[in-house]
């Protein structure tokens, strides 16, 4: 009876709170067969299944470093702040401000979910260990500092505050008509400009918190990088990227540029953070960055392929990002399509998105990004050959892995 009153509860409260009062109760012993368990399990799966499914390694992943890593918590969830967000973009339902696509993609399961950046920070401190740190700023059961799962934190809310106030309308003479389309772009702008900015107040609170200036500069630098990214080559009204005419510059040096600065620095600095963190040297911590930047880059190339792929979810016509890999490295086997691309060179919904997809669909771009992801996930996977064999390196390969065939 006792035992069925308890898994009610248990149920109600979600699955954060179980796991957490599960650990509480099991103590320090469980915990530390939990880790031996992990351990084994992960290496046995790596041995059975070399090309893991995604989902799968995600969540074998999330059990290593103890429970999911993402800010979307129950402590999140149920701020005030938060709550009075979720009821105003209620009144959005029905328009068609990006507010609402934003929305939907941070609760999207698959490879963009927000919550693996987090994770990939904790596996990676974990997989390093760590040196002359205060046994109470451990977290035992996880292997992971206290400070280590903060800038973790910190690294999933910088970027989603970035895409969200990438999610403001300009809203410009004749975009909309008056009334009541005006005054929901209006209202989306605002619940979107003070939702992104209520994540970086977050940040900048927990970045002070940690009482360390390197990491504050170091971080405070890859927000830098993602505004910088905002004004990197051509951009239509609603500063949607355009593509560089191929004569102008490299495809791959463009490509490379752009994901680094809207990504790839920022996990690249939160891994050499969290390696800082954990009291490792300053050479062994840059390996961490080149880790972490190699990791993104090859994850936005795996992402780009997506809608050129045979049976993909993307629907044929809609839109898809002009400035992915596919379309760079068409235009410089066919500059022809850059006639194609200049139709929406001030919306780039003007843009003929199925006629597009079709002809980058047939020609070299896909397998030519194909390589460039693998080149990536090998110069990761040469970073992570560096560290100890243990269960968190373990998962790290499967989900470089799990992005495609190396």
């Amino acid at each position: 009876m006792l035992s069925s009153k308890v898994n009610r509860l248990l149920a109600q409260r979600g699955p954060l709170i179980a796991r957490s009062m599960t650990a509480r109760s099991a103590g320090v012993c469980q915990a530390h067969l939990h880790t031996v368990g992990a351990q084994r399990g992960a290496v046995s799966q790596h041995a059975q299944n070399p090309k893991p499914d995604w989902t799968k390694a995600v969540s074998e992943a999330e059990k290593i470093v103890g429970y999911p890593t993402s800010f979307l918590n129950l402590r999140w969830l149920l701020s005030d702040e938060i709550a009075n967000v979720a009821l105003h973009l209620r009144k959005l339902v029905g328009s068609n401000h990006p507010l609402l696509k934003t929305a939907k993609g941070l609760l999207y399961s698959g490879k963009n979910n927000m919550q693996a950046w987090g994770l990939i920070v904790l596996l990676l401190s974990k997989a390093a260990g760590h040196h002359n740190v205060n046994e109470m700023e451990e977290d035992k059961a996880a292997g992971v500092l206290h400070s280590q799962r903060s800038l973790a934190e910190v690294t999933e809310m910088i970027r989603t505050s970035h895409l969200v106030h990438k999610g403001l309308v300009n809203i410009h003479p004749g975009l909309v008509e008056e009334g009541v389309a005006l005054n929901d772009m209006t209202f989306g702008n605002k619940i979107a400009l003070l939702s992104g900015d209520y994540l970086l107040s977050n940040c900048c609170v927990e970045l002070a918190a940690l009482r360390n200036q390197e990491i504050t500069e170091l971080m405070s630098s890859a927000v830098r990088d993602l505004t910088e990214s905002e004004f990197v080559g051509q951009r239509d009204q609603q500063n949607n990227p355009v593509p560089s005419h191929p004569s102008e510059c490299s495809p791959v040096d463009e490509w490379t540029l752009r994901s680094e600065l809207s990504g790839g620095r920022l996990l690249g600095k939160s891994c050499e953070g969290t390696l800082r963190l954990g009291g490792h040297s300053k050479e062994f911590s840059q390996e961490g960055y080149k880790f972490g930047k190699h990791l993104a880059l090859a994850w936005q190339a795996c992402l780009d392929m997506e809608p050129f792929l045979p049976g993909s979810q993307h629907s044929a016509g809609t839109a898809f990002s002009l400035v992915s890999a596919p379309v760079l490295f068409h235009l410089q086997y066919d500059s022809s399509l850059y006639d194609l691309i200049q139709v929406g060179a001030e919306n780039v919904h003007d843009v003929d998105y199925a006629k597009i997809q079709s002809i980058v669909s047939k020609g070299p771009g896909l397998a030519m990004t194909k390589r460039l992801r693998q080149e990536h996930a090998q110069k990761a996977m040469e970073v992570l050959a560096a560290f100890e064999q243990n269960d968190a390196r373990t998962a790290l390969s499967n989900i470089i892995v799990a992005m495609g065939e190396l």
